[in-house]
């Protein structure tokens, strides 16, 4: 038996001989290649400098720290050359930040926090697997705790303006509780509890001395690396102009103090269709309103002009 597979082997392997022989036969030769073929590779990879000047709302990197400096690198990297992600995000800043900024200024909250809006969802309504929500990703106790409405029929979690002041006052708590902006952010991620806990445990009172999970510890750092290269597009080789970015689109607000039975009928008065008036007003969960108790609400409608609506 042995022996019986020793020759089928052999076989095999003199098939294999003879089939490349009869190929290697059939190429042509070097005199009947017309042209050679040219390999083009322009795209090059380079290493990236972690500048010594980073810092989070005025509060400085200690980068002199060889890990410190490591983390850094590493999501100035990622950040780098993710560049469809790199790219989406400047557009959507351009749309975004001029609603975010005022309201962080308001609140007295340092502007660097809006680039934790934008690792926290990309400025996109995501939806995390532990059930956070909207650009902020507020949990439910989160939002209605501090007076947001969550139910089936709206969710102010995906409205921008009244998530961002939720996410005000939450930081401004943090901040009173931990000592600094930095461990504010952290908090955002992991909670006061959490935070105040490893603080304790391990002896330390900063961010960049704490030794954290995976996701925690990188979050200062991503948010510190978003803020370098959003602020320096060509630096990181991003290239781009004002009018590949998206905009702000103007709206002004209507007052409902009744229930809407049909949002695609209530749209059509405004010149707009239901896509429309939900793209403005994610909040609206339904193509209804209940408002059994006849509370005000201010729905945005975006200016003529905006949006070519067909009858």
């Amino acid at each position: 038996m042995i022996k019986n597979i020793l020759a089928t082997i052999g076989l095999i392997c003199v098939s294999g001989l003879f089939i490349f022989a009869v190929q290697a036969e059939k190429s042509p030769s070097d005199q009947e290649v017309a042209e050679p073929i040219k390999v083009i590779n322009d795209y090059n990879v380079y290493a990236i400098s972690v500048p010594d000047d980073l810092n989070f709302a005025g509060e400085n990197m200690p980068l002199q720290d060889p890990d410190i400096l490591e983390r850094m690198d590493r999501e100035l990297l990622v950040n780098t050359y993710w560049q469809s992600n790199g790219l989406l995000m400047f557009k959507r800043a351009e749309k975004y930040f001029p609603i975010i900024e005022p309201i962080l200024k308001k609140n007295g909250i340092p502007e660097d926090f809006k680039y934790l809006a934008v690792i926290e969802s990309g400025l996109t309504n995501a939806v995390s697997p532990a059930g956070a929500r909207g650009v902020w990703q507020i949990m439910k106790t989160t939002g209605r705790e501090n007076g947001l409405e969550i139910n089936n029929n709206v969710d102010e979690r995906y409205h921008l303006e009244k998530a961002t002041e939720v996410a005000c006052k939450y930081l401004l708590r943090s901040k009173k509780n931990l000592g600094s902006w930095t461990l504010a952010a952290a908090a955002y991620n992991a909670g006061n509890a959490g935070v105040s806990r490893r603080l304790k445990e391990q002896g330390v009172s900063n961010y960049y001395d704490l030794l954290l999970g995976e996701e925690t510890g990188r979050y200062l750092f991503r948010i510190v690396a978003l803020k370098e290269i959003l602020n320096h597009p060509k630096k990181y080789g991003f290239n781009f102009t004002s009018e590949d970015l998206y905009k702000t689109i103007p709206t002004y607000k209507v007052e409902v103090d009744t229930v809407v039975t049909d949002f695609t009928k209530f749209a059509e008065r405004f010149g707009i269709n239901y896509k429309i008036l939900k793209i403005h007003n994610p909040w609206l969960r339904e193509p209804k309103l209940n408002n059994a108790s006849r509370k005000k609400y201010f729905i945005d409608i975006p200016k003529e002009g905006y949006y070519s609506v067909k009858p």
